[in-house]
């Protein structure tokens, strides 16, 4: 189990979850800072990253509270594959090219995460690590196309050691509401963690399948 649990943290400290995949060239953050009906306003979608300051309001961590899993396991063994095929009809990429880009972005070994209350807990097939957090803010970051996201930040303030001391949430979403996905990123490093832009683990509902989870991308 020690030997499990140091294998994790050290997985933890590597992912170090958003950005959307399509804002992953982050260039500047400042400072303080999935439902599908955010607001529009003259210049776009909240969903698509573009708001203003006064718009993004402070989170609490029952907005991501429940069981998770990681994506990653539907990109690799092909469940995704229409998602990526879809992307390459709209963009600027083949599929295989998709692909490549979604594997560095949502690879990880954490395949479950269950929030309840202010616990998080981190699983790695049977193993796991839990931490409490407390909120610690939020950055705002600016994207070199011009749009921008919010990471909502939490401390850990008890558990267990291999557990990060900060997680960060990046849903598309900048005020209260609860969450129908999200990315993660955690670490030991808070500031570091907003340069973080390559990997971006991404969660969704224990609840789903892998096609319903195709679905839900292909909705957008």
């Amino acid at each position: 189990m020690n030997k499990a649990i140091t294998t994790l943290s050290c997985a933890l400290a590597v992912s170090a979850i958003l950005t959307c995949a399509e804002m992953a060239a982050a260039q500047t953050s400042s400072g303080n800072n999935h439902n599908h009906s955010h607001s529009h306003d003259k210049m776009g979608s909240t969903y698509d990253g573009y708001f203003d300051d006064d718009q993004v309001k402070a989170r609490e961590l029952s907005d991501w509270e429940g069981d998770w899993q990681s994506v990653y396991p539907y990109l690799v063994d092909g469940t995704l594959d229409p998602v990526m095929a879809d992307k390459a009809k709209h963009g600027d990429k083949s599929a295989g090219e998709y692909r490549a880009y979604y594997d560095t972005g949502y690879k990880t070994d954490v395949d479950r995460i269950v929030i309840n209350g202010k616990k998080v807990t981190f699983f790695r097939g049977k193993d796991s690590v839990v931490g409490d957090y407390e909120t610690d803010g939020h950055e705002i970051l600016t994207y070199k196309k011009g749009n921008r996201g919010v990471r909502f930040i939490f401390r850990k303030s008890a558990g267990d050691d291999a557990a990060p001391r900060f997680i960060q949430f990046s849903d598309h979403i900048v005020a209260p509401e609860k969450a129908d996905h999200y990315h993660l990123y955690w670490g030991n490093d808070r500031a570091a963690l907003l340069n973080e832009v390559t990997n971006w683990p991404t969660y969704y509902p224990a609840s789903l399948s892998g096609k319903q989870i195709a679905e839900e991308m292909l909705s957008h």
